[in-house]
């Protein structure tokens, strides 16, 4: 008996990946800087947030900043001595792990350490960041902040949703024992990091780290040294299987 013949869905365009082509750009834009500038930086950030970064960056409008996949960075600049675009530069890419970043200049090294050591910023901590202090919120009516301002009736729902076990008194929000939202050292959930907002609580800071600078005669300092950082070996692969954005 012939096969039944069933409706199949033909696709009449294909798509092409542009992976490499985005990869490709980044690596000749840094390529380009490194014959610019006179310095390059790596930089590390804690708690990252664009819009502190963007005025990181505005501040220092003649400078360039790269922020994107390792690998690619390190490529870019070559992952050894052999393949290094710039004499030294090499020991940049060593430092290209974890969340870090490029820095090409022509300011002096200290006005870069002068202005990195003025960018600091607090904020609200995320899920996954680690407590640095225990919050806990007394019995009785709910307040939040140094002002011990109240609550609007409304949001005791979402308190309790959040794990509070309020109660709505006389249009007072309200508990009856002290709650604790988190102890120092917790690695913060969604619903604790939301409660810490809820109640002012910025532990989290926005800081940025100068790890090492390469300057163009050849130099390499390093500065602080990388925890996640370990020495590339011959064995390295240079494939680029991910894409990350350019946010120069």
């Amino acid at each position: 008996m012939p096969r039944a013949k069933r409706s199949q869905v033909v696709t009449l365009t294909k798509t092409k990946s542009n992976r490499r082509e985005g990869h490709n750009k980044v690596i000749r834009a840094i390529e380009e800087a490194a014959d610019n500038y006179d310095y390059v930086w790596v930089f590390s950030v804690a708690n990252m947030r664009n819009q502190y970064l963007k005025e990181v960056r505005h501040n220092l409008k003649t400078s360039r900043f790269f922020l994107g996949k390792n690998k690619v960075m390190a490529k870019a600049l070559g992952n050894d001595a052999e393949s290094e675009i710039k004499q030294n530069i090499h020991k940049i890419s060593e430092v290209l792990v974890g969340d870090v970043g490029l820095l090409f200049t022509n300011d002096d090294v200290e006005t870069i350490k002068k202005h990195f050591d003025s960018v600091s910023a607090k904020d609200y901590p995320r899920a996954g960041n680690i407590a640095t202090y225990r919050v806990v919120v007394p019995g009785g009516e709910v307040l939040r902040g140094y002002t011990k301002e109240s609550f609007p009736n409304n949001m005791e729902p979402e308190l309790r949703q959040l794990g509070m076990p309020t109660l709505l008194r006389a249009g007072k929000i309200t508990i009856e024992s002290d709650f604790v939202i988190c102890e120092k050292g917790d690695r913060l959930t969604s619903q604790q990091s939301r409660l810490l907002k809820h109640f002012w609580e910025q532990m989290a800071e926005f800081k940025v780290k100068l790890l090492c600078y390469w300057h163009n005669n050849g130099d390499f300092v390093e500065l602080e040294s990388n925890p996640q950082a370990t020495r590339k070996t011959e064995n390295d692969s240079a494939s680029i299987e991910e894409s990350d954005e350019d946010m120069e």
